[in-house]
């Protein structure tokens, strides 16, 4: 669904609420007047169509969504019309209750978000599920990466492109040593991991590579 564009001329909310409205009563749920609707539509058009269609029915969208259609169907669309950071949190929450350390949905989330968007990940968490996300990875997720993945989430890191230099060459040179020792684990490194941007982050591998002769994921 994310691969659809929204047309050039879109129906006003109105429009979109009512024919959604549609597609839910009747004898059979029209799952395709459900994705002509909110599979063309931006996050921006499809918060206004869940706010206009709660205050013209009563009722959230979401909710009519559950009640009509079901399985995987169900789990896209509901997906695809939460808001990016709700999204995010229903994710999370999912992947934290059921880890396994192959689970990659948190690491995505955590080191791919901007501060900001992570910020507001951590507020749609709280919000829908009256707990913290770092208070939910703390409680199930175990070992190294619950070190690693409490304070990347946590964090509110700077976004901009500056880098220190001098700061990129010193903490390359912790990062080999406790690599070296295979101190993977070590505070320093998460350290490191979780408060640099990602700038000067991009900037120590740089040099790491360049001062060791592989990449930081290629040790020896």
């Amino acid at each position: 669904m994310a691969t659809l564009k929204v047309p050039a001329t879109v129906p006003s909310v109105v429009d979109d609420c009512e024919q959604l409205r549609k597609a839910f009563q009747g004898w059979g749920t029209n799952e395709a007047l459900i994705i002509s609707i909110l599979g063309h539509r931006d996050a921006a058009q499809r918060r206004a169509i869940r706010r206009a269609y709660a205050e013209t029915y009563g009722e959230e969208l979401l909710r009519s969504i559950t009640d009509e259609i079901s399985g995987d169907f169900e789990r896209a669309v509901i997906l695809w019309t939460l808001d990016p950071a709700e999204r995010d949190a229903v994710l999370a929450n999912e992947a934290a209750r059921k880890w396994q350390p192959g689970n990659r949905v948190l690491v995505e989330i955590a080191c791919t978000r901007g501060s900001a968007q992570l910020f507001a990940v951590r507020q749609a968490y709280h919000e829908r599920f009256k707990r913290s996300l770092e208070e939910d990875i703390a409680a199930h997720v175990k070992g190294d990466f619950r070190k690693l993945l409490v304070p990347l989430v946590s964090a509110y890191r700077y976004d901009g492109p500056e880098v220190n230099t001098r700061l990129a060459h010193s903490e390359a040179k912790i990062l080999h040593e406790k690599i070296h020792h295979k101190a993977y684990s070590d505070d320093e490194i998460i350290r490191i991991l979780t408060t640099r941007s990602k700038a000067q982050l991009l900037a120590t591998f740089n040099y790491y590579n360049d001062a060791f002769g592989h990449p930081i994921n290629k040790y020896s």
